[in-house]
């Protein structure tokens, strides 16, 4: 088969989509932004073709590049797993009648209020929301729901671009901030409280194949607000227990809402004092190597059981569910440049039987702001075969080890 894989070689991780293509059998067609003389040897030789695009969100350059493939030779798929390329490639997809998610699924995955309106008349539990188009709108919101609210971009990812107002000031700077007063649009959400969490899927023709669950700890918003804190996911091995049976209900009826077919999800939801709610969902797998947890805890490869359901629509092997793995982001105390580490030797040490991988930048390199994300800086990742024993790990190593920068 040959399938065209957007932007091969960056973020870092996307190539591990490529090997698993490739091993899978697949003639891997690259679309990307970089020139191909910049890509190491080993992603050289994973890639049948290559074509370079200036930007792989410009559906006219992307359509161009895909019919020239096209022209070539069969192409059986295309597939992408960046948020921003959700969409644009369903729109190229559709447009050269190759199979995969559709620009409607796709674009009720990508624009917020959209999602939720669709989920609310399928009868799922989300909070109110709107989508707003001027400082007007957003203030009747405001007073219609009541505060706490969220502001973010229609289309946002994660927390990006995400503020919390708690009355009618804060609502007014963040009406200015995010441009609302200008005509941008954003979307307006009402602020639910408890613990956050996400379910990850694997689906073939719109049935779960494979599900996993994990745990932020604290909720993303909080954790990318608040340098001091050390924010950790973890996934459970727990999955089966009966108090995730209501979040595992709701991701199917979330995906046959949507009408997602043969794809990964990331869904996001919360729980607290209003029960389980559904916050939001992207056709596609998660961020910051979560899918690395996975594999570690599970002893199989997820990567190649995605190449496996979009090739020939199949799973491969059932996850283990031996460990419960997590990853653990810690901070530099100020920006600049990291100066080093305490604590480190004295705390990772009777640890290493359970450390599965760390990134300690070192001494001399510039830091990343806190809102770049949990692997902006440097981050450990560990396993254990109990949850709470996991917990406990991350936990020391959080407490134990201070990153110092000058």
């Amino acid at each position: 088969m040959n399938v065209i894989f957007v932007e091969p070689a960056f973020p870092d991780y996307q190539r591990r989509f490529v090997l698993a293509l490739r091993e899978a059998g697949a003639r891997v067609i690259g679309i990307g932004e970089r020139p191909l003389e910049l890509f190491d040897e080993e992603l050289k030789d994973w890639l049948y073709r290559y074509e370079r695009v200036p930007s792989v969100v410009d559906t006219g350059a992307m359509l161009a590049a895909v019919r020239r493939c096209q022209a070539r030779e069969w192409i059986d798929r295309i597939e992408a797993t960046v948020e921003s390329h959700i969409l644009p490639i369903a729109q190229v997809r559709e447009k050269c009648t190759i199979p995969g998610t559709s620009v409607h699924t796709a674009f009720l995955c990508r624009d917020k209020p959209a999602m939720k309106q669709a989920l609310r008349e399928a009868g799922i539990p989300t909070a109110q929301s709107a989508g707003v188009y001027s400082a007007a709108e957003a203030r009747e919101f405001a007073a219609r729901t009541g505060f706490p609210l969220i502001i973010k971009p229609r289309d946002a990812a994660g927390a990006s671009g995400t503020y919390k107002v708690d009355d009618g000031q804060e609502l007014e700077a963040a009406i200015r901030e995010a441009g609302i007063d200008q005509g941008r649009s954003a979307a307006l959400e009402e602020f639910i409280e408890g613990h956050e969490g996400f379910l990850d899927t694997l689906t073939i023709k719109g049935q779960v194949v494979h599900e996993f669950v994990s745990h932020y700890y604290p909720n993303v918003l909080e954790a990318m607000r608040n340098r001091w804190i050390s924010p950790q996911i973890i996934v459970t091995n727990r999955i089966q227990a009966p108090g995730y049976e209501e979040v595992r209900q709701m991701a199917r009826k979330v995906i046959g809402a949507l009408g997602i077919e043969t794809s990964a999800t990331h869904m996001e939801w919360f729980f607290g004092p209003k029960g389980l709610k559904f916050s939001e969902i992207g056709c596609r797998p998660p961020g910051v190597s979560v899918w690395d947890l996975y594999s570690a805890a599970n002893d199989f490869d997820i990567y190649r059981e995605w190449a496996e359901a979009v090739l020939r629509q199949r799973p491969l092997s059932p996850p283990s569910r031996r460990y419960s793995a997590g990853m653990i982001a810690l901070r530099p105390d100020r920006d600049g440049r990291i100066a080093g580490y305490e604590g480190l030797e004295e705390t990772l040490g009777p640890l290493q039987s359970w450390i599965l991988d760390a990134h300690l930048p070192s001494p001399g390199t510039p830091t990343q702001p806190v809102e770049a994300g949990y692997m902006a800086n440097a981050w450990i990742r560990v396993r254990h075969e109990d949850y709470d024993q996991l917990r406990e790990i991350l936990d020391r190593i959080g407490q134990g080890v201070n990153v110092r920068a000058a």
